[in-house]
């Protein structure tokens, strides 16, 4: 059994990997919400961060407001997701949920993929 290349370039835009959820089925609403479920659960910090596509290797991505700060309501991280989306329609859009203890991202996921 051989491992599966993902043919990933940075010439072919629609081919480029953003992280491990990437290479998974795009996550529905439920899904979306269910994780910002696990990130409230853990007790991380949901931030919200989105970019240009053709900037989506960058380190650096714009950050939406602050990191919600003991933020313990789903609902309320996902009206800011689709006001992300909904003010940055052709922009990637990627959930990250900062963990205060160990200071890095407990979890880092994009959600929603910009128009290439």
């Amino acid at each position: 059994m051989s491992i599966q290349d993902y043919p990933s370039r940075i010439s072919d835009p629609m081919s480029r990997k953003a992280e491990t959820f990437s290479y998974l089925p795009k996550m529905d609403d439920d899904q979306i919400k269910a994780q910002v479920q696990y990130i409230i659960n853990k007790g991380w910090n949901p931030a919200i961060e989105h970019s240009e596509p053709e900037r989506a290797t960058d380190y650096f991505w714009y950050m939406w407001k602050l990191p919600m700060f003991g933020e313990t309501d789903v609902n309320v991280v996902l009206e800011e997701i689709n006001n992300c989306i909904a003010a940055n329609p052709n922009n990637h859009v990627r959930l990250i949920g900062y963990d205060n203890f160990s200071q890095s991202q407990g979890a880092n996921m994009l959600i929603k993929r910009g128009d290439i």
